[in-house]
């Protein structure tokens, strides 16, 4: 299930903050936005079309691949994965 499997990789970027990389307390924020966002679009399991979701992940991408590309992948897996269940 999409949604799962969107929730284990919120999992794995949560441990990926945890890990303490050097991120500016913007960039902390910025995550942590996100992932709220994102845990309230799976609550929603879709039921409402939010493509300014899926590009915030996207603008994020771009803002941490090249001083955190591990965050950067986590984060390219949440789009791809908001992509199959419709987001």
């Amino acid at each position: 299930m999409p949604a799962r499997e969107l929730q284990d990789q919120l999992t794995t970027l949560r441990e990926q903050l945890e890990q303490s990389p050097p991120l500016s307390p913007e960039e902390r924020e910025h995550l942590q936005v996100l992932m709220q966002q994102i845990e309230a679009q799976i609550k929603l399991e879709s039921s409402t079309q939010d493509s300014s979701l899926a590009d915030g992940v996207n603008l994020a991408v771009e803002r941490f691949e090249l001083e955190h590309p591990a965050i950067a992948v986590t984060l390219r897996n949440i789009v791809q994965t908001l992509g199959n269940i419709g987001i």
